[in-house]
Parts: structure tokens; C-alpha cells; sequence
């Protein structure tokens, strides 16, 4: 009897996975990167609350982006797991139909 490989999707689709999500961090982090290294450190300390509507437009970093990136980032990984869990499952159905075919084989004869 032999027993096949359940795992055979899994050298492949990690690399890939990896790979989007190096991409993804490269990616979302080359946004933020020039924003955050164009920011000169206050010429005073604050030692006061400053609403942000009053701070010039220089020191203000937009938001949307960071968290349209973050949000992406996160359901395609949800996404990922949902499909690996899924192939998992559907492996299991099948050794455990397998199995169940051999006991009713087994025990005819």
C-alpha cells in the first residue's frame, strides 16, 4: 500500500506566498519611506496639545494609504490561511474516505 503525498501543493504555494508578502512589505514600505525621511525633527519641544488641523502640511502624514495597505495585507493573508485550511480539509476527507474503503475491503476478506 502506498500513501500519497498530501503536502505536495505546499513547497510550491509557500515560496509564492512568500514571495507576495516581500513584495507587499517592499512595496508599502517604499510609500512610507520618503514621507518619513523628508520630516526634520522640531526646531522646539511641544509642550503643549497642537490639534492637527493647526501643524503645517509637512508634518502631517496621510493616513489612507498606511491603512488601505494594512487592510490589503491582512485579508490577503486571511485569504491564504483560508485556502490552505481548505486544501487540508479536503486532503483529510479523502484519506478518511480511503481508509474507510480498505476496512470494508479488509474485512470482506
Amino acid at each position: 500500500m502506498s500513501m500519497r503525498c498530501t503536502w505536495r501543493w505546499k513547497g510550491e504555494s509557500v515560496r509564492v506566498v512568500r514571495r507576495l508578502l516581500v513584495i507587499l512589505l517592499l512595496a508599502s514600505a517604499s510609500g512610507a519611506a520618503p514621507t518619513l525621511s523628508a520630516q526634520e525633527p522640531p526646531s522646539e519641544p511641544q509642550g503643549a496639545f497642537v490639534p492637527a488641523e493647526s501643524l503645517p502640511q509637512r508634518e502631517r502624514i496621510p493616513a489612507a494609504p498606511l491603512l488601505v495597505s494594512a487592510y490589503g495585507f491582512v485579508m490577503l493573508v486571511l485569504f491564504g490561511y483560508v485556502i490552505s485550511v481548505s486544501r487540508r480539509l479536503t486532503a483529510v476527507r479523502n484519506d478518511i474516505g480511503r481508509l474507510e474503503g480498505e476496512i470494508k475491503r479488509s474485512s470482506r476478506g
